[in-house]
């Protein structure tokens, strides 16, 4: 499933998304009722890669969203927040010397990969100084990242000390 002409992990880690992370309508208790809702209620979040500009996005996304409602329904669309998309170049020194602290720290070749996420900041940081942001991730695949249960183990943690202090390192030879 997924946007066509993608691999999977092209579509997880490169290409926009549009996440349904809940939906919520009518009469939600226990028991069984037969009680047709009034009101259906969704939240959706966006992965933006780079060139996407969230502000400019949500009124077409508002727009797509009105003209899907039957006649008779009324739609109210809200928008929270966005976040500027960025992209650091692989090739920047500044990563390349990221890319040795991970490879110092870790009997495996770092893998560089684009992954979504929403830290805003970042791309104001790259767009103000200048320079590339560096996220260097050391979580599993079993953590749990913002769910129930979630957790860090002590190798990972122990691992990503190592990899900052390499990485300060790398970059003072600079």
């Amino acid at each position: 499933m997924g946007e066509k002409g993608y691999s999977t992990i092209e579509r997880i880690t490169s290409r926009p998304t549009l996440d349904v992370n809940g939906i919520w309508g009518g009469y939600i208790g226990a028991g069984a009722k037969t009680v047709l809702p009034s009101v259906a209620t969704a939240k959706i979040s966006m992965r933006l890669v780079p060139d996407q500009d969230p502000a400019a996005l949500f009124p077409a996304f508002e727009a797509h969203v009105h003209s899907l409602a039957p006649k008779g329904c009324t739609v109210k669309v809200s928008y929270h927040h966005g976040g500027v998309p960025f992209i650091s170049d692989p090739a920047d020194p500044m990563m390349q010397a990221a890319y040795r602290a991970l490879e110092r720290s870790w009997t495996k070749k770092p893998a560089l990969i684009r992954e979504g996420g929403s830290i805003p900041v970042m791309a104001t940081f790259q767009r103000i100084f200048g320079k590339p942001s560096i996220l260097m991730g050391f979580g599993l695949h079993d953590d749990q990242v913002h769910a129930p249960n979630e957790k860090f183990s002590l190798t990972s943690f122990h691992g990503g000390t190592r990899s900052c202090a390499y990485l300060y390192e790398e970059l003072a030879r600079r």
